[in-house]
């Protein structure tokens, strides 16, 4: 069968574009024993991924050139050699960024498009909602009447963080880009308060949006954001660290500009901070907790997502540098084929 890949073609310096990823036709091997073939309907695009695409050591390999770049992604059987999987299934695997993928079927989930839309285990019913779920509930350890703060907060993971704060009995307050976000972070998912952070008051905003400073920080992108929180942050507070988007490009970890270490350092001292940087996957314990808590909450409303589809494979790497911009909201899908449940 044909296909479609994308793959690391060199590591990016700077924004990731097409002469970094490369697209390229290949074809698909018939399954093995125990492998399903598979159609991919969606397509997940996080942050996360930026790291992967650079040589420098992290939390998880990088991508080798050569290779296809990894993602979650939903998709539809179209050959099994797995008995618990048959030709139309819907599942939810780790494969790439890929029109067509072959995997072990022990490595799939099969998803139930009664329950839910199929797209939602890539967002709130996926990786974004378990990361927000543990980053807010383990690290965050959230009581009722503290102030929950969170940046890109009309993100895959802001929006559930600020959500959960609330219905733990606390107050949220939202950062985000823009009026539309802000506005979209308090009417549609309930916040308190969120500020634009691209606003020259941006500093004093937040500072009138927390008359009571801030107990737990969920920080996913670090920088300027980061430095306009520490004053505001309680004694004992929490900063549970999900992601540094503001630093994803860098082409070298020392920036221009002046050095805010001694203020971040001395602030974690003097307000006794707890500071703990957090992947979703050391938490697999939970996963039982947040299946049973979460599902019901998303389908009787209590908890509302967006979701942000881009449709066409070949448009991926633009959709890529949209969500490294702000661009999108929510979480951010590429369509690559049909969805047979709608």
């Amino acid at each position: 069968m044909k296909a479609e890949r994308i793959v690391l073609a060199q590591h990016p310096t700077g924004m990731p574009g097409h002469d970094d990823l490369r697209l390229e036709h290949f074809k698909l091997p018939s399954p093995g024993a125990g492998e399903v073939s598979l159609r991919t309907i969606y397509l997940s695009l996080d942050p996360y991924m930026r790291g992967r695409m650079s040589p420098a050591k992290s939390y998880a390999a990088g991508v080798k050139i050569g290779d296809s770049i990894t993602a979650e992604c939903v998709s539809e059987v179209i050959e099994s050699n797995h008995p618990a999987f048959m030709p139309g299934d819907i599942v939810l695997g780790r494969s790439n960024w890929q029109t067509h993928s072959v995997l072990a079927g022990a490595e799939l989930r099969k998803l139930d498009p009664a329950l839910a839309p199929v797209s939602t285990a890539l967002g709130v019913l996926g990786m974004p909602g378990f990361t927000a779920y543990v980053g807010l509930k383990v690290h965050g350890t959230p009581t009722p009447g503290e102030t929950v703060a969170v940046s890109a907060a009309a993100g895959a993971v802001g929006q559930i963080v600020g959500q959960l704060a609330k219905l733990w009995g606390c107050r949220a307050v939202g950062i985000a880009g823009g009026p539309d976000k802000c506005s979209l972070v308090t009417d549609t998912f309930g916040f308190d308060a969120c500020v634009d952070y691209k606003a020259k008051d941006f500093s004093d905003s937040l500072a009138r949006a927390c008359p009571d400073g801030i107990d737990v920080y969920f920080d996913n992108v670090a920088g300027d954001v980061l430095m306009a929180i520490l004053p505001l942050m309680n004694e004992f507070g929490r900063i549970p660290v999900c992601g540094v988007i503001a630093y994803y490009n860098l082409e070298k970890l020392q920036r221009e500009g002046p050095d805010f270490s001694p203020l971040i350092m001395r602030s974690i001292l003097t307000r006794k901070l707890r500071v703990h940087g957090f992947i979703n996957y050391d938490h697999m314990e939970c996963m039982d907790d947040f299946l049973n808590e979460i599902p019901p909450l998303v389908r009787n409303g209590a908890i509302k997502y967006v979701e942000d589809v881009v449709q066409g494979f070949d448009n991926t790497v633009e959709a890529f540098q949209g969500l490294l911009t702000g661009k999108y909201t929510g979480k951010v899908l590429v369509q690559v084929a049909d969805d047979p449940t709608k």
